[in-house]
């Protein structure tokens, strides 16, 4: 076991030990995977160090707390709208998946028109928002390919364009953008690729690669030079800190920016959000945690204000157990909305910083 400071702990780690305010309340109990709304919770108690389970860092897993009704993802699930989006989104996965391969075997060229027809079939599928990103959580039974996930970035990138309010053309290139930004990942080795354990070190320096040989499979094509730069830099970030190249700030390709956002947000999902049984606040909660400095400030606020305001009106469960509606968010502090508990009551979250919304039910 080993005792981390507070500004060290990371989601998924497993608490070793029972964690106590300075009152002696236990706020967290042994054997509980972090996240980041615990830390945060932690941090509002003034607690020092924490005790780890040595080299464990987990997606947060836990079992669906039985409800009088189905659960907030099952209603999804259940529903006629998503029976309808599963077909299309399976058909349109196939087709990609095919028309990608051609390519890189060189067997034909690259037709973006073809790429783009099926990805903006998906989007419309249904124009509200929520729904849309709702039914991309809850596709997770599929296999979490390098085509799944592109097209979940595709489609994301693509709602990050709408809310800025970028023209048809924009919103074409951005979608390309999003749907090769991993080309590369075709020329790293499978069993790198596909291995369920974490990366070793050089297996890690490999897999970065691919974003050097995405560039190089479309350097030659006649495309927007925009999606070029988004194979190239979807990893860099704002503050220095990514790859290839470390580039700051705006040196980096504005699109490129959208899609490292949408790259981000759709590797949470895929690894906590429904299927692990995380609220989508525990992801607005990861980026307001390190985002504002990682990401371009104007696309990570507006994709953070949208994500968060799609949630208004549903029901949530609080860190206590309480249950309510979630009424008002508040735009500095995204993660602390005003709840209308059951009972009639109101709780200001901005206030209550012993609470959190934990679910959505």
């Amino acid at each position: 076991m080993v005792q981390y400071p507070l500004s060290e702990l990371q989601p998924g780690m497993i608490v070793a030990s029972d964690v106590f305010t300075p009152q002696g309340q236990l706020i967290v109990s042994c054997g509980t995977y972090l996240s980041q709304q615990m830390i945060q919770h932690m941090r509002y108690y003034h607690i020092k160090t924490v005790t780890i389970l040595p080299n464990e860092v987990t997606p947060v897993s836990k079992d669906a707390r039985p409800h009088e009704e189905p659960s907030y993802a099952r209603r999804i699930r259940q529903s006629q709208e998503f029976t309808a989006f599963r077909e299309q989104y399976t058909q349109s996965a196939g087709i990609f998946q095919a028309q990608l391969q051609d390519f890189v075997r060189g067997n034909s060229p690259l037709d973006t028109q073809a790429l783009l027809e099926d990805t903006i079939t998906l989007f419309r599928h249904n124009q509200a928002t929520f729904s849309l990103l709702d039914m991309l959580h809850n596709m997770r039974d599929l296999d979490d390919s390098t085509y799944v996930h592109s097209i979940n970035v595709s489609v994301i990138a693509r709602l990050i364009g709408v809310w800025s309010e970028m023209g048809e053309e924009d919103l074409d290139t951005l979608t390309l953008c999003g749907l090769l930004h991993d080309i590369g990942k075709v020329k790293i080795p499978q069993e790198i690729i596909g291995k369920p354990d974490r990366l070793t070190a050089e297996e890690y320096a490999i897999m970065k690669q691919h974003t050097v040989f995405g560039y190089e499979l479309l350097a030659h094509e006649d495309i927007d030079v925009r999606i070029k730069n988004a194979a190239l830099m979807h990893h860099e970030r704002y503050d220095g800190t990514g790859y290839p190249f470390g580039l700051v700030g705006e040196r980096i390709d504005t699109f490129a920016s959208i899609i490292a956002i949408a790259d981000v947000y759709d590797a949470l999902t895929a690894d906590r959000c429904y299927r692990a049984g995380v609220c989508p606040f525990e992801v607005i909660a990861i980026f307001e945690s390190n985002g504002l400095h990682e990401y371009n400030p104007h696309f990570i606020l507006t994709f953070l204000e949208h994500i968060a305001g799609t949630y208004t009106g549903y029901g949530v469960r609080l860190s206590d157990g309480s249950t309510g509606k979630l009424v008002m968010i508040n735009q500095h502090r995204l993660t602390r909305p005003l709840i209308q508990l059951d009972n009639g009551d109101f709780v200001d979250l901005t206030k209550r910083l012993d609470l959190y919304v934990e679910e959505l039910i």
